[in-house]
């Protein structure tokens, strides 16, 4: 994989991931969070889900962190409005700080693992703090071939209840759990598809043609099974 074509592809769309504000707010209430508490984005990538942080808990204190420098200087500008209250850190999620009373973090956990990750959090929680995450999850029922497909790159992908069980032996219990499906997903790929298009019409590099083929692959995977892919969005607490 050539990065710089990959990070080419994937600059200047509105998400690095499926979601919508909607999750962000269930996730919010699940938590029972408002006033000044302090949340944490957790690979934040360009802050979309930063700002609906940010408007959704007013008078929170709130940090995003991000690995790739191009998406923190995306999301340092679209949570600038915002002021001091909310802050978009270069680093690794890994070590995040805190302590926090939310740890938000939209389909990266799988990055550190979720009993890994989950068990490195704790001591990044306030006493009362929660995490809620997303995570690839395989539905119940037959599965389309393109599912196998879609999920080829991540094969420690597991039935809700293998979610269950990493949470669980991360030493957490879980608060509550939805499905992101279909329209979030959409929200991704739609805006990614109109960037390959653009980007087609440039006469690019052979590199940055690849990076096209694998994204326009991935966007076409989905939609062929968009009906049976989806993340587990989980609200959790330390026991």
């Amino acid at each position: 994989m050539d990065w710089d074509a990959f990070f080419t592809v994937h600059s200047d769309l509105p998400r690095e991931g499926p979601g919508e504000p909607a999750d962000v707010h269930w996730a919010l209430e699940v938590a029972g969070l408002s006033g000044a508490v302090s949340v944490l984005d957790a690979g934040c990538g360009p802050g979309a889900d930063t700002v609906t942080l940010a408007q959704a808990l007013p008078d929170a204190q709130i940090t995003g962190i991000e690995k790739h420098g191009g998406f923190v200087d995306e999301a340092r500008r679209r949570v600038a409005e915002f002021g001091t209250r909310v802050t978009i850190t270069k680093g690794d999620m890994s070590t995040p700080g805190g302590p926090y009373d939310v740890i938000w973090c939209a389909g990266a956990l799988y990055f550190l693992g979720v009993t890994e990750g989950l068990t490195l959090w704790k001591k990044a929680l306030s006493d009362t703090g929660a995490v809620a995450f997303s995570e690839p999850v395989l539905l119940d029922g037959p599965r389309p071939e393109s599912v196998r497909a879609f999920w080829d790159e991540y094969p420690q992908i597991t039935a809700i209840e293998g979610i269950e069980k990493r949470v669980q032996d991360a030493g957490y219990v879980i608060e509550g759990e939805r499905l992101i499906i279909g329209s979030p997903w959409q929200a991704y790929y739609d805006p990614m598809t109109a960037r390959i298009e653009e980007l087609r019409a440039q006469n690019p590099s052979a590199a940055l043609m690849a990076a096209l083929d694998l994204c326009a692959k991935e966007a076409a995977q989905w939609r062929a099974a968009r009906d049976h892919i989806a993340y587990a969005l989980l609200v959790v607490r330390p026991a």
